[in-house]
């Protein structure tokens, strides 16, 4: 659990992320940044729905046809903090499973505490089940695979789920985006609240994972940067990232700088201090969906006809 300093830290890093984007941009050059990573372009829903409501919390996009098997299973994906932004990056990559999106608030407190009870989770699941079946004109639908994404703050539910054997079993994928920290213990990492990540880390490495870490060079105000956990795992799992040359794929003007792959575990940082590159990984969702996951979970679904 992070300490009640990282958590006001947090508050106050998140309330300035909401606040500065604009101002940022406005210091840079007019060609710098085409598009606002705070506020990228609308694809719309395509072939999914609109946001339905319903479920135990937060909410969900379904594809309209197709996208369950024939014994009425189902994948998911799980999208904590900055929903529609998650939305605006799956829809032009994803064709089949659903995603439920969950935006609580500013801080990984409110994750975290959210998902503290075990039943928060399961009682999500079984509520997707019952909405995906209804909205598909069945009586019954099963969650298959399942898969936990997080932009900035929203890791503190990714952590609270991950820290439960039996949710940790369930889970297939984890995607965190710029958004891993822990308060400091001396002139180390308190790294008590870094456990359920490495333990999750270390099934990737060995292949019966996925598990995609990206960070900024973003310095956080007394509190780990994503930089440093993200090297804290590495580090853990006997490796160290290499350098790595931007690549034309990576969206919203971000330049890679170093990566690291072991098995089905892989981390990229990427260069940028301000806000607006912050954002940016949000946008990397759409990317890390398609080289990832998509690939892994492209097998055994019905597909939209």
């Amino acid at each position: 659990m992070p300490s009640p300093s990282l958590r006001r830290r947090e508050f106050l890093s998140g309330l300035a992320a909401l606040c500065a984007p604009m101002a940022a941009l406005a210091e840079e050059k007019p060609e710098a940044k085409a598009i606002n990573p705070c506020n990228t372009p609308d694809p719309g829903y395509g072939g999914y729905t609109h946001w339905t409501r319903g479920i135990s919390m937060g909410q969900m996009i379904a594809p309209e046809r197709g996208g369950i098997a024939r014994n009425g299973d189902f994948d998911l994906v799980i999208h904590f903090h900055g929903h529609d932004g998650a939305r605006k990056a799956w829809v032009p990559v994803m064709d089949g499973p659903v995603l439920v999106g969950i935006t609580l608030g500013i801080g990984s407190g409110v994750y975290e505490s959210a998902f503290r009870d075990p039943q928060a989770f399961s009682g999500l699941l079984e509520s997707v089940e019952q909405v995906r079946a209804e909205g598909a004109g069945r009586k019954q639908t099963r969650v298959r695979r399942i898969a936990l994404t997080a932009w900035s703050a929203g890791y503190g539910a990714v952590r609270s789920i991950l820290s439960q054997a039996d949710a940790r079993e369930r889970i297939d994928a984890v995607i965190l985006l710029d958004g891993l920290h822990c308060d400091y213990a001396g002139e180390g990492l308190a790294t008590a609240g870094l456990e359920p990540f490495l333990k999750y880390a270390r099934l990737a490495a060995g292949g019966s994972k996925l598990m995609v870490v990206s960070h900024s060079s973003i310095v956080p105000p007394g509190y780990a940067s994503t930089t440093e956990t993200a090297n804290y795992l590495v580090r853990e799992l006997g490796g160290k990232a290499r350098a790595a040359k931007p690549r034309a794929s990576d969206p919203l003007g971000l330049k890679l700088t170093s990566r690291y792959d072991l098995g089905d575990f892989h981390v990229r940082g990427y260069a940028g201090k301000a806000e607006p590159d912050h954002c940016a990984h949000l946008g990397l969702l759409s990317d890390v969906l398609k080289v990832h996951l998509a690939p892994r979970w492209s097998k055994g679904l019905a597909r939209r006809r």
